[in-house]
């Protein structure tokens, strides 16, 4: 159909959408079958399923290849271990959430599904408005590449930071102005009980008005989607320092993160094994940054893609190959 031929962002628009269906069956598969049920997923599932999700990221890089060129198949990979490894780092913060709320490990999975399908919402309109703001103004790209070597930096030096839940403004916000529950109810976001209930005392004699309270897990879930637009501050100028190509930010930004639950129950029970991750993260934002700016101050052009995607994977392999000789005494 001529429809389907029409130019969309760069990109025919049967393109887009074949890998909006490709995203939505995996979601589907995710939410509808492994999600079905109430139970802890294991650690051997997580693996199967995050190699399962990476061999699906890695083998879309083929059809960028197949239909573009080898240049930004290179590209897209590139841009999806950056990503990866970017949301590594944000599986620390998810873990901080569910400990402080104490979001047992069987009622996780799905506050993450639901959190994994409002950050693709979220991550495909910041990288539409970004794809809008670089095209009009290409200058922006050299703001991007300041803010990642600053970022990099600040990362180096504050490396064991941690995020403290109880001191977020977003938290204290919510607890003050949401009717909460005290106590978790399953894996439900929302139930209806009197206010007696709700703070889990007897409410036989005051049967009170019933009204919907929010549990501990939405707010976690809302705590999640938060962590997550405050790391996508980093990834996204990170992938646009990258390429500007519009499919390429957005298919290698979305496809990493398309298997952070599975990742997340295979890492979070030893996420103390990556104590170098940080510092490694650091390196290469660093260095995306630094070859833009350097490149463009002495006219060298930008580095091949292979170089590039070269050094990311030598840097970060180097950080978590020494992360796990560092630790394996624990």
């Amino acid at each position: 159909m001529p429809i389907l031929q029409f130019d969309f962002l760069g990109q025919p628009l049967w393109m887009w959408l074949a890998y909006l269906v490709f995203v939505t069956v995996l979601l589907v598969f995710d939410l509808g079958v492994l999600s079905r049920r109430d139970k802890e997923i294991s650690v051997s599932a997580s693996l199967k399923l995050s190699a399962f999700y990476i061999a699906m990221g890695v083998a879309f890089a083929g059809f960028v290849w197949w239909r573009i060129d080898s240049d930004a198949a290179v590209l897209y990979l590139t841009g999806y271990v950056i990503e990866k490894s970017l949301s590594l780092d944000n599986i620390f913060v998810i873990a901080l959430i569910f400990g402080y709320f104490s979001i047992p490990r069987r009622h996780q999975h799905r506050a993450l599904v639901f959190g994994i399908i409002g950050v693709i919402i979220l991550r495909g309109a910041m990288v539409a408005a970004g794809s809008a703001i670089v095209s009009q103004f290409h200058w922006v790209l050299y703001l991007f590449a300041a803010f990642l070597i600053f970022t990099g930096i600040r990362m180096l030096f504050n490396g064991d930071e941690q995020f403290d839940v109880s001191e977020n403004r977003l938290y204290k916000f919510l607890h003050r102005n949401l009717p909460l529950t005290r106590d978790l109810h399953g894996d439900k976001f929302f139930v209806c009980e009197t206010e007696l209930e709700a703070l889990g005392r007897e409410s036989v004699d005051r049967p009170g008005r019933r009204k919907f309270f929010a549990t501990p897990l939405f707010v976690a879930l809302v705590m999640v989607e938060f962590a997550d637009v405050v790391f996508a501050v980093d990834s996204v100028p990170a992938i646009f320092s990258i390429t500007t190509d519009p499919y390429i930010v957005f298919t290698s930004n979305i496809s990493a993160i398309l298997g952070l639950r599975a990742l997340y129950f295979a890492l979070s029970a030893m996420l103390e094994r990556f104590s170098l991750l940080k510092y490694a993260l650091s390196a290469v934002l660093i260095f995306i940054g630094g070859k833009i700016l350097i490149g463009e101050m002495l006219g060298m052009g930008d580095l091949p893609p292979l170089w590039s995607l070269a050094i990311t994977v030598v840097i970060l392999a180097s950080g978590v190959i020494g992360s796990l000789v560092l630790t394996r005494k624990h």
